[in-house]
């Protein structure tokens, strides 16, 4: 039986008691004190041996370990199953994969144009600004260059990022991503978003970041003021289960939305952490009460060594079918599956569709209740009428 994260709770400062107020809501003091090594977690943790080689191993060959003092207090210390500390601790499992596994399960390398610069749909393009982040999800999609210790080094390089962004004006929607592009400085970040509205067929900016769950002290009053300068610019956010939605996380993503930005999610559905109705149903709830509005539920992308993480694409289906018609409409995120090598988000969704028939289409509601839609009949004379139609049309060919 699943426990209840409904309320906003504040982790508080836990071992770190004796840091004054100033420093722990400071976002700098919190990445300064990160914890990053086996001797500062097994003082705090009580790890298994799963962890304990996943620390020694794992962290140093495949994605950096990292973890700030803010996220640590929300782990359970004497349960491995712990939602949260599934999630950031590594383990021994992530040395394993499988070989449907992939170092680049996106494909994002082959469509790399730029350094840093990955277009594939027609009208949009990612641009990975950075390859950190304040705390490391062990599912990471791009393990590959993410932390510094992946087999690849991310490059970046501004001036021919630019120049292909100015030359292809078919680009209207530009997503800054990395690693977590808010922590950059104030100053780089407003750099980078004042070079991409100078260019006047950018239409939207977008952000996806992790730090108002991992690092919400970074949502200061400074960096709103950046943020609100480059409108229209919207905001994705990664969570995926309602215990990261603390008080002080809430708070964040409230700053972030009276600054007029929109707000989305995007959670990844994995193993033992938010695979069950319950759990979901309260964290996307609990996003809308934080005003970010639940975009995607993605399934756990093809990475190299995150098998223990992945849930059968059947079970998700049957959570998003505890979903629809349980909560707001709004409150459904979208399930989508990222197409192995570069495929693209494919959606995924339960079939309420039971059977064309040649008067009438059989529905089945979210109860489970059948119903009978009339197929639509074209109106007397409204077949000659378009064959007129494209008769005319045939002059002007």
């Amino acid at each position: 039986m699943s426990v209840s994260h409904r309320d906003f709770a504040s982790p508080g400062k836990g071992c770190w008691m004796s840091v004054p107020d100033k420093d722990w809501n400071d976002w700098h003091w919190q990445l300064k004190n990160r914890l990053n090594s086996l001797e500062q977690i097994e003082q705090r943790l009580f790890l298994i041996p799963d962890e304990r080689r996943g620390l020694m191993f794992a962290a140093k060959e495949k994605l950096a370990f990292s973890l700030t003092p803010y996220f640590f207090n929300l782990i359970d210390p004497f349960n491995p199953d712990c939602p949260l500390r599934r999630q950031v601790i590594p383990r021994a499992e992530e040395l394993v994969s499988m070989p449907y596994e992939m170092m680049d399960p996106c494909g994002e390398d082959k469509d790399m144009v730029a350094p840093g610069l990955v277009h594939r749909y027609p009208d949009r393009v990612l641009f990975l600004v950075t390859d950190r982040c304040a705390t490391y999800c062990r599912y990471c999609t791009r393990s590959r260059i993410v932390s510094g210790v992946g087999s690849q080094k991310l490059e970046i390089d501004d001036k021919l990022t630019f120049d292909y962004l100015k030359k292809h004006t078919e680009i209207r929607d530009v997503l800054i991503s990395g690693g977590d592009p808010l922590l950059l400085s104030d100053g780089r970040l407003e750099k980078i978003l004042r070079q991409l509205r100078e260019i006047a067929h950018i239409e939207i900016i977008r952000i996806g970041t992790r730090v108002p769950i991992f690092l919400p002290q970074r949502i200061t009053e400074s960096l709103c003021k950046v943020l609100k300068a480059y409108h229209p610019l919207w905001i994705n956010i990664h969570s995926n289960h309602p215990k990261e939605l603390t008080l002080e996380a809430k708070t964040a993503l409230e700053k972030l939305a009276d600054t007029g930005i929109p707000l989305g999610n995007q959670s990844v559905l994995l193993k033992g952490i938010n695979d069950d109705p319950q759990t979901m149903l309260e964290l996307v709830n609990k996003l809308v009460r934080c005003r970010v509005r639940p975009y995607y539920l993605y399934q756990c992308d093809l990475i190299q060594g995150t098998h223990h993480f992945r849930v059968p694409i059947r079970r998700g289906l049957e959570i998003m079918q505890k979903l629809r018609g349980f909560t707001t409409g709004f409150a459904v995120p979208q399930y989508v599956v990222d197409g192995p090598g570069g495929g693209g988000k494919i959606p995924l969704n339960p079939d309420y569709v039971m059977g064309y028939y040649e008067d009438k289409v059989l529905l089945r509601n979210y109860e489970g209740k059948i119903y009978s839609y009339p197929m639509v009949q074209q109106a007397k004379g409204e077949e000659n009428d378009d064959r007129q139609s494209e008769a005319g049309m045939g002059k002007y060919k």
